[in-house]
């Protein structure tokens, strides 16, 4: 996809629901600025798979959330239930590692910045981390890469459907 940029950054959040809120006030109509946990992110491709597995599945009518966003944070995470989804790429209050996905925006990163530090090193994984997480066992790693292991299961929510 072309109109995806992916940014990191740090962050203190007092408040999710401020965080959001001000976030959505600086996007425009029709722009998606979705913050996810940067800590649980395997790579860029990893995102834009998921992005684009989320707008296919609009496209398709076989999304399962209402919201574009939300469809986005559970194609991220390769899980059919948001309560899940959100525990693993949600915000959360105090500290957190934030990976910031704008899809067909404007460039925000000057705002951004001004909300949260600019760091695309949190971009970085953390595969041991990573392994716990998706509970990917050693026995998958023999085959294919984590990035392939979380992408492949981004790609059966699409045929689990």
């Amino acid at each position: 996809m072309d109109n995806v940029l992916i940014l990191g950054f740090t962050a203190h959040i007092d408040s999710v629901e401020d965080t959001l809120k001000e976030i959505n006030s600086i996007r425009n109509d029709g722009e998606i600025i979705q913050l996810l946990n940067a800590d649980s992110i395997v790579s860029a491709d990893h995102i834009i798979h998921g992005v684009n597995q989320a707008f296919l599945a609009f496209d398709r009518g076989e999304n399962l959330a209402k919201d574009l966003s939300v469809e986005i944070v559970l194609r991220c995470s390769a899980q059919r239930q948001i309560s899940k989804a959100f525990k693993l790429l949600g915000l959360h209050e105090g500290e957190m590692n934030l990976c910031c996905v704008l899809i067909n925006c404007d460039e925000h990163v000057q705002e951004l910045s001004e909300i949260f530090t600019r760091d695309d090193s949190v971009l970085l994984a953390d595969e041991e981390y990573l392994k716990k997480i998706y509970k990917i066992s050693d026995a998958e790693l023999v085959n294919m890469s984590i990035e392939e292991i979380i992408v492949d299961r981004i790609s059966k929510l699409a045929v689990d459907y």
